[in-house]
């Protein structure tokens, strides 16, 4: 059977980050790979990001968005139908950022895909740098993702000691009694700085399984969740630098939480943006379009489009075109 690993985290957590570093290393322990982007969103950033990986043993594939939750979860079972006849070792799912875990574990128990696919991992990667304010939808989100994660690993903490990793430890079994969840972390979550990380960290975590905890369930928590995409908008780096600062201090904009995506650079070369509350990045990138992805909770799409191009309004992607 086909070995399927789930990588959840919630909006920013640096996903993407580390399944190239995770392929990496099954990739030279001799796997051949498939990677399946399971986003809501129509405009999938991700998947370019991933480019640099793609191989002889490691290919891409991708669940297209812009449909509503059971017909985008009858695109998962296809894709996997169809994945599990390409000789695939191991499976790394990559979902949104307000996935619903029960939804991964609900469709790996249907005909066919039960007799061809086996649960390996479920992992979580959480920002150390977690805010103390969470919005109630994306507590609950973090909090199902954690419940059934049996490796929990730290993003953004190359410079935090063993004391405040556990106070970021003691912070996530706050987020589990929240929800009224009984598990407790301990020796599950991993600190280290991820250009640290050996072959021996990442076959424990090969290994890690997953476990499933019983929580209370927050009804309509994805729908919370929204995201505008513009496109074809020829910005210098200092331009938008000044457009995302500006929509990420206006509280007027809604509770933004990240935007992402692609600018040109000089020389026909690209950028790529990740912007959340806590950081800011922009480095260069092999392959990019010109895309950004405004993500967050009760959006003003006016008041975001007016800091864009106003000659290049953006296609608004609704409640169920939901992005990572």
């Amino acid at each position: 059977m086909i070995k399927i690993d789930l990588i959840t985290g919630i909006l920013g957590a640096g996903k993407t980050t580390f399944i190239k570093k995770y392929a990496k290393y099954l990739i030279a322990s001799g796997k051949k790979i498939g990677i399946l982007e399971n986003d809501y969103g129509a405009v999938n950033v991700d998947l370019m990001l991933l480019q640099e990986i793609r191989g002889e043993n490691c290919e891409l594939e991708m669940v297209a968005g812009g449909c509503d939750k059971d017909c985008h979860k009858r695109r998962f079972k296809t894709k996997l139908i169809s994945m599990g006849m390409s000789g695939y070792d191991r499976v790394l799912v990559e979902p949104s950022g307000i996935f619903d875990v029960d939804e991964f574990f609900d469709t790996l128990r249907e005909d066919p895909l039960d007799r061809w696919y086996e649960i390996g991992n479920v992992i979580a990667i959480v920002d150390a740098r977690i805010e103390s304010d969470l919005s109630k939808s994306l507590l609950f989100l973090l909090a199902s993702q954690l419940a059934n994660a049996n490796a929990v690993i730290l993003s953004h903490a190359s410079h935090f000691t063993k004391e405040e990793c556990s106070v970021v430890t003691d912070r996530l079994n706050q987020v589990m009694e929240t929800v009224g969840c009984r598990r407790r972390f301990q020796k599950e979550i991993i600190c280290k700085d991820w250009e640290q990380l050996t072959a021996s960290d990442f076959e424990q975590i090969s290994q890690s399984g997953y476990v499933l905890s019983d929580y209370v369930k927050l009804s309509g928590t994805e729908e919370a969740f929204s995201s505008l995409y513009f496109m074809n908008l020829s910005l210098t780096e200092s331009e938008v630098l000044k457009c995302v600062k500006k929509i990420m201090n206006d509280p007027g904009c809604g509770n933004v939480i990240r935007i992402k995506g692609f600018f040109g650079a000089s020389n026909n070369s690209w950028k790529e943006l990740n912007a959340t509350r806590n950081s800011f990045e922009i480095r260069p990138i092999r392959e990019g379009q010109q895309v950004f992805l405004v993500i967050g909770e009760e959006l003003n799409e006016e008041l975001i489009r007016s800091y864009w191009n106003p000659s290049a309004p953006p296609t608004e992607a609704s409640w169920h075109e939901r992005a990572d």
